[in-house]
């Protein structure tokens, strides 16, 4: 159907500069009366025929968009269909290895878990998509003011065809009245004058109308696609930043399971005896409960080759314990450092509290402030 509409617009474009030649060609000829071109009437059929153009032009970048969600709807389906079936088998896999003593049964259940949850956000932009940008469009496409407004351009189309032929019927009746000086000419000459006024009068009304209506469609087009590419960039934005978010958290829980895994095989092996924990004296632990900013207590400078050391350390970087032996930290605290192996991980106290820690997460201090690194119930023992 759009072809032959094509192939009709063409046609009668053809037409139009067949007739405009005829009418150059008579007015070089026989100079007509110079009224028989009307400036108002070109001008509208300009306008006209750019809101055509335009109108057409965003009907099919409409339907580009229309046809890419789909495709991508499409896609997306076949591959959250692959993708949930191998979250299935990560857990799966996980569940039946949980106490096999190594981190990948863990991981494999986070794994699936986390890809299942990527996969409900994605069902979420694909209904986004779908509600939001496809449906809106393709009513867009077939809606009745495209319609109409399209029906009134080929009406005035047409009504101009025929004026066109009016015009030039008028301007042969002229020059055979100018030859002749027959009552006859002359009568057919006033019928035909009368008809082309007619022609234009009903030309000029829908030449307006068609105007107006096109002018809204373009201005209702322009709108509507640019609201739903926005709302698609949203969608997708939204989408995209979720699925960071879950996998960076992923990410952390796997690090952390693979330094635990290590750290545990490091405490299996034999390990030389450590060396006695220093002892501070009480007039030296008396005045760090009374300082405001105590010195760190003079020891010889850590190694981090796995032997006892002393030092404070600020945290950077907060660490939930999730086995035993670990200890919890918490951005801003301060932890009194005894031991720093070489797999990482540190041991310490911290608010009254002793344990394991990733050694990455506290940098070293020469001062810290009392109600930090004292246990507050100490300080009025």
């Amino acid at each position: 159907m759009e072809a032959l509409k094509k192939q009709a617009s063409k046609l009668r474009e053809h037409v139009a500069k067949q007739q405009q030649a005829v009418r150059k060609t008579f007015s070089a000829r026989h100079n007509p009366d110079t009224s028989l071109v009307d400036e108002a009437e070109l001008e509208c059929h300009h306008n006209l025929q750019a809101l055509y153009n335009s109108t057409r032009a965003a009907k099919q970048f409409q339907r580009t968009i229309v046809r890419g969600v789909e495709g991508f709807v499409a896609v997306s389906t076949k591959q959250m269909e692959i993708v949930k079936k191998l979250a299935e088998d990560c857990c799966k896999y996980g569940n039946n290895n949980l106490n096999s003593g190594f981190a990948l049964g863990r991981a494999s259940v986070e794994f699936g878990k986390t890809h299942s949850q990527m996969e409900l956000e994605r069902d979420k932009l694909l209904k986004v998509l779908g509600e939001q940008v496809f449906e809106p469009l393709r009513e867009m496409i077939m809606s009745a003011p495209l319609e109409d407004a399209r029906l009134l351009t080929y009406r005035y189309q047409r009504i101009r065809q025929d004026m066109e032929s009016q015009i030039a019927d008028v301007m042969r009746k002229q020059l055979k009245s100018k030859e002749s000086s027959g009552n006859t000419d002359s009568v057919k000459l006033q019928h035909a004058e009368s008809k082309l006024s007619e022609l234009r009068t009903t030309l000029a009304a829908l030449g307006r109308e068609a105007t107006a209506a096109m002018e809204a469609v373009e201005v209702q087009q322009q709108q509507v696609t640019f609201d739903r590419l926005l709302a698609m960039v949203d969608a997708e934005r939204t989408y995209h930043q979720t699925v960071a978010d879950i996998l960076n958290k992923l990410h952390d829980e796997m690090l952390l399971a693979k330094h635990r895994e290590e750290s545990d095989n490091n405490y299996d092996e034999p390990s030389a005896e450590p060396s006695p924990e220093p002892k501070i004296s009480s007039t030296h632990a008396h005045s760090n409960s009374t300082s405001e900013d105590p010195a760190v207590p003079e020891t010889s400078e850590p190694t981090r080759n796995g032997q006892e050391v002393n030092y404070v350390g600020e945290v950077i970087h907060p660490f939930d314990a999730q086995a035993d032996g670990e200890l919890s930290i918490a951005v801003g605290d301060f932890v009194v450092v005894r031991q720093v192996s070489l797999n990482g991980w540190s041991e310490g106290e911290c608010k009254g509290k002793a344990g394991w820690f990733p050694s990455a997460y506290v940098e070293q201090r020469d001062k810290a402030p009392a109600s930090k690194v004292i246990e507050p119930g100490r300080l009025t023992a």
